[in-house]
This record gives C-alpha cells, sequence and structure tokens, in this order.
C-alpha cells in the first residue's frame, strides 16, 4: 500500500463503508454550506441563517446522531465522532450547534426525561425544526456546577424559576432550554420553553473566539413552569455531568477536525510558499514540524477512535473521556500554533483557517471541564486520592 499524506496510519481502514459514508456526507454538506462563508461570519461574529442550517443538518440525521428513536439516527459513535472531526475543520462553531443540540439538550431529554416530554421535543429538534440550548454555567460558578444558585421552588402544582446561566450556546435561538437548577430536593433539570413569561436570552457579543456561533446568557426571573417541565428521570449532578461525558465525546473527535484543517494549510503552504529559491517544505525544520504535527494529528484521531469504539461496547468510563478531552484539545491548539509559524504572517489572515481554529479551541479548551477538571479527575483516577477540594 502506498504511503497516503492524508492518512499516513492508515485508519480509515479501520472505518466500515458506512462510517466512511457518513463522514462524506458531512465533509461534503460543510464544504458546500460553510467553508465558503466561514471566514466572513467570523469577522462579522455571526451565525447568519442558523435555523436554515439547523434544519439542513437535521436533514442530514446530524442532530442527536447516536440517539435512538424520536426521529433520531440512531448512528454508532463512531459515526458521530466522525461527523463532529468533520464539522469542526470547518469551524468549531458549527460542530458546537450540533454538539448543545443533541449531545447535551436532546441527550438530557432523551435520557432523563418523561415519555410525554420526549414526544413533544425530540422529533422537532431532530429534524432542526426546534433547535434546543443547555443551561448549566452561571455568571459566577464554572467548575463547581454544585454552586450554583438557580433556584425552582414548588408553588401550589406549579415550579417558580430564578437564575443566570451565562455562556450558552444556541441561547437566543433556542426554543426550548434544558436547565439545572437547585430545588429543595436536590438538583433538577427543567425543559423551559423559552417563550415562558420572564425568561429572556440577551445574546453575548465582543467575542474573540467562536465568533460564528450564537452565544447567549439566560435570564429567568419568577417563569412559572407546569409539574411536568421538570425532568423525571434524575436527581443531582450525575443528571448534567452525564451529559457532559456525551458531549465531551464529541469534542474528543471534534478538535481533531480542526488541527486537520490547520494542518492541511500548512501542508499545503509549505509546498508552494518559495524561500531562497526553493518551496519551504524542503527546508529540514519545516518537515520537522509537519512531522511532529502529523504524529500529534494522527494519534489523536486513533485515541479518538478507540474511545469511540469502547463508548459503542457500553464500556467507556468519565476518566477516559477526560484523557481525550485533555490530550486533543491541548495537542490540537499546538498543532494549529504550529502551522501558523510555517504559514508566517499569512497565517494570521482568515485568507487561512488556522488562527480562527486556534482562537476558537481557546474556548473548547475551557468549556465542558477546563485543562486543570480533567487533570485532576486523571489525578483522582490514577492515585485514589480526590484533590478537588
Amino acid at each position: 500500500m502506498p504511503f497516503v499524506p492524508t492518512d499516513p496510519l492508515g485508519i480509515d481502514e479501520l472505518l466500515a463503508p458506512e462510517d466512511l459514508a457518513i463522514r462524506d456526507t458531512v465533509r461534503g454538506w460543510a464544504a458546500d454550506r460553510v467553508l465558503p462563508h466561514i471566514a466572513g461570519w467570523y469577522e462579522s461574529g455571526e451565525l447568519p441563517g442558523i435555523r436554515e442550517l439547523a434544519r439542513e443538518l437535521g436533514a442530514l440525521g446530524a442532530l442527536g446522531m447516536s440517539l435512538e428513536g424520536y426521529g433520531c439516527a440512531g448512528a454508532s459513535a463512531v459515526q458521530y465522532g466522525l461527523a463532529c472531526l468533520e464539522l469542526e475543520a470547518a469551524d468549531s462553531g458549527i460542530r458546537s450547534l450540533v454538539s448543545v443540540q443533541g449531545s447535551l439538550a436532546m441527550y438530557a431529554i432523551w435520557k432523563y426525561g418523561s415519555e410525554e416530554q420526549k414526544q413533544r421535543w425530540l422529533p422537532g429538534m431532530a429534524a432542526g425544526e426546534l433547535i434546543g440550548c443547555f443551561g448549566l454555567t452561571e455568571p459566577d460558578v464554572g467548575s463547581d456546577p454544585a454552586a450554583m444558585r438557580t433556584y425552582a421552588k414548588r408553588d401550589g402544582g406549579d415550579w417558580v424559576l430564578n437564575g443566570r446561566k451565562m455562556w450558552i450556546t444556541n441561547g437566543s435561538v433556542a426554543a426550548v432550554a434544558v436547565v439545572w437548577a437547585q430545588t429543595d430536593e436536590g438538583i433538577r433539570g427543567f425543559a423551559v420553553p423559552t417563550d415562558s413569561a420572564g425568561f429572556s436570552a440577551p445574546e453575548i457579543k465582543h467575542k474573540w473566539s467562536l465568533r460564528a456561533s450564537v452565544t447567549s446568557e439566560l435570564v429567568m426571573d419568577d417563569v412559572r413552569l407546569p409539574a411536568d417541565a421538570v425532568l423525571p428521570g434524575v436527581t443531582g449532578l450525575k443528571g448534567p455531568l452525564g451529559c457532559l461525558s456525551h458531549a465531551r465525546y464529541g469534542i474528543i473527535w471534534g478538535a481533531m477536525g480542526a488541527a486537520r484543517a490547520s494542518f492541511e494549510a500548512a501542508l499545503d503552504y509549505a509546498k508552494t510558499r518559495e524561500q531562497f529559491g526553493k518551496p519551504i517544505g524542503g527546508f529540514q525544520l519545516t518537515q520537522a514540524k509537519l512531522a511532529d504535527m502529523a504524529l500529534e494529528l494522527h494519534k489523536g484521531i486513533l485515541l479518538a477512535h478507540h474511545l469511540g469504539r469502547r463508548m459503542d461496547a457500553g464500556t467507556l468510563r468519565p476518566e477516559q473521556i477526560s484523557f481525550g478531552k485533555l490530550n486533543n484539545v491541548r495537542e490540537a491548539i499546538d498543532i494549529c500554533r504550529t502551522a501558523r509559524t510555517i504559514l508566517g504572517a499569512n497565517g494570521i489572515s482568515l485568507e487561512y483557517p488556522v488562527m480562527r481554529h486556534a482562537t476558537n479551541l481557546e474556548s473548547v479548551l475551557t468549556y465542558e471541564g477546563t485543562v486543570e477538571m480533567h487533570q485532576l479527575v486523571l489525578g483522582k483516577a490514577l492515585t485514589g486520592l480526590d484533590a478537588f477540594r
């Protein structure tokens, strides 16, 4: 078999024909619908036509992709991972749209909701007709969700919800918000229709990362909800943390998409950019950079594949998800930064994807578990000692 620079380890041979078909379909959609426009969206700090994009992603089966029933595709974890990789190779904001919709909002309802809640929300969300968001992080509470201040109190047969959530992807375009709140019974999740009185979702502006993504604050002032708005299947932090594990898995793949796009841009540039009478790819230092980038990129993809197989087998542990998220996002940022040095001054231009991916990954590094939190998860698993408190 010949050496293939874009697949030096022959990873594609691990994939079934249906896996490759899904990957190629998502890659083709992203090339047609996102890549021609993404630099402009990023520069203007907006994601126009998000509802149309959501419907198109629904038609692809990319929303709630690995869930069963209710119009969801029922794809394997590996197939979902491949889709995340291709979406983030276009832009982290597009992968975030899909991840928050499917792995957080839809997954919470699918896993913990009543049958009535599933029937009400999931088919429309799978089709992209309804957009969802996931409210956990608060203005003053990030890594310690047990300290959340959002509170829901019973009032007769209803619940009354008060609080704030921050940095919420899809918030201002969502039809339903899955909101986690303290109650007298412990932390509970609520499926909150966003047209409820007292609910608002002002969009957050002035971001220098994830600019082609809708990010919002959720504001709940005496939002009155019926008794059946609460997700009946879980009480306590295991609810939102279970959703986060599902979403972090997609990030493990997605980060490698951003890394691949940056690596390929640098590789192409190195073959054509000439200095001192020859392409810069012919110099030893550039080749050393490209070799190191290829090593970390394809090791990261192999790690994602391995964890995907474990998820499909039902044996994937949260600590292993932390392993993948910590490694792959960190290495992806390093690949982007190295790619920027190969492109020189052109590396900061939106004519190339490298700086856009690098700045996006700064958010991906932090959200759904910072570096430090995943290090402590692994440290506790390795030593048996809890350093969180």
